[in-house]
């Protein structure tokens, strides 16, 4: 195991849980910047992690970047060991890139089954991505850390879900902010400006922002959108039809494992504002456990909500939740329990046999367990 950075370092300490391919390229993208690379990479494989810690360090040093990176060991299924690794290392922000299953596991499918699959939406495989949040939440409590973490699984959804048992992660990143690019430079050609000069405000659940760009239209998905120019609102002057084809026509990007560039962008863009207190525009999803993505100013302790004008915080939270039952989500209970709609788990039970119509959030690790082990039965009939 390798030492952390040193504490008296004013740089703040950031730590990467769970070393996959998004958290790798966020790493390798904070690295490279002088104010966010002060890393520690946390996972159980130490080694190595602290390998790959050092593949990032050389490569920042050849960008002019000498970022301090170190590996500690954590298994989130130990809550209290997780804990005290929390308390010892003193981490100013955790960001969590950590599932059970990763979201792109479905699309190694054969196309036609991954389509129909698809069809379930997102939200059926909340265990998957709510399990090792809850584990990882719990130990930042037990621990008296006073880490802001930032979620990269599912946020949508994990940080409302959370946020009903006072465990909500800081903010999200991704999904929504995936979107906003491409948004933007298809506003500034509706318009005829400048990209740089336009900003994009919206508000939308994961459902919208993973529709849009594979079939060009909102689908089902509820959103509110505004559009400026230099501070001057053009919404009314944006066609939202042609708005959203752009991105399946000469704005369409790749998609799948090449695409996480994009949620890693989003990921640094909040992570560095969050190191700096720039107070930075950027588009988040869950900013303090609220349902989907909002726009917000970033700073050290998350993201303020900056919404367009005339959208009150009520009616941006209503609009998510009816996108949110787009995405395969009924209701996110009091109790933390969640109800899936059943269109959705229809297709769910249809071809991996799996029925959840109703997740307690002490049984998710159980119902997670579950739908690793059906997928996995059902993934190996096609192998």
């Amino acid at each position: 195991m390798s030492a952390p950075p040193a504490s008296h370092d004013r740089r703040p300490l950031i730590m990467i849980v769970g070393m996959g391919d998004l958290s790798t390229r966020v790493a390798k993208l904070l690295a490279a910047n002088p104010a966010t690379n002060r890393l520690v990479l946390a996972g159980r494989d130490v080694e190595g992690n602290q390998r790959l810690g050092n593949l990032v360090r050389f490569a920042a040093a050849n960008l002019g970047s000498y970022p301090d990176i170190a590996s500690v060991s954590m298994d989130l299924d130990d809550i209290a060991a997780t804990a005290e690794t929390l308390a010892r290392v003193r981490p100013d922000v955790v960001f969590m890139g950590a599932s059970l299953q990763a979201w792109h596991v479905i699309t190694r499918l054969p196309k036609d089954i991954f389509e129909a699959l698809d069809e379930a939406q997102f939200g059926p495989w909340l265990p998957m991505h709510l399990t090792l949040n809850y584990q990882l939440m719990q130990a930042v409590r037990m621990s008296g850390s006073h880490a802001r973490v930032v979620n990269a699984a599912f946020p949508d959804a994990v940080g409302p879900v959370l946020r009903q048992v006072g465990l909500a992660p800081t903010i999200g990143i991704g999904n929504v902010a995936n979107i906003i690019p491409a948004l933007t430079f298809s506003a500034a050609a509706e318009l005829g400006e400048p990209p740089e000069d336009v900003r994009v405000q919206l508000v939308t659940q994961h459902y919208f922002s993973h529709y849009v760009p594979r079939f060009g239209t909102a689908g089902d998905g509820a959103y509110a959108l505004a559009v400026s120019v230099q501070g001057v609102d053009r919404t009314d002057q944006v066609r939202h039809e042609s708005l959203f084809a752009r991105l399946t026509g000469d704005l369409k990007r790749q998609g799948g494992i090449a695409g996480q560039h994009l949620t890693a962008a989003s990921a640094v863009r909040v992570l560095t504002a969050m190191a700096t207190g720039s107070g930075a525009f950027a588009h988040v999803p869950a900013p303090d456990g609220l349902p989907g993505g909002y726009p917000v100013r970033v700073d050290r302790d998350g993201g303020t909500i900056d919404l367009p004008a005339g959208l009150t915080l009520a009616e941006a939270v209503e609009i998510n939740e009816r996108c949110q039952r787009s995405d395969g989500i009924e209701a996110i209970h009091a109790d933390g329990s969640v109800t899936f709609t059943e269109p959705e788990m229809a297709i769910m039970r249809k071809y991996l046999g799996y029925e959840c119509r109703t997740l307690s959030l002490p049984e998710t690790a159980v119902a997670a367990a579950e739908l690793r082990d059906r997928f996995a039965a059902f993934a190996a009939t096609f192998r």
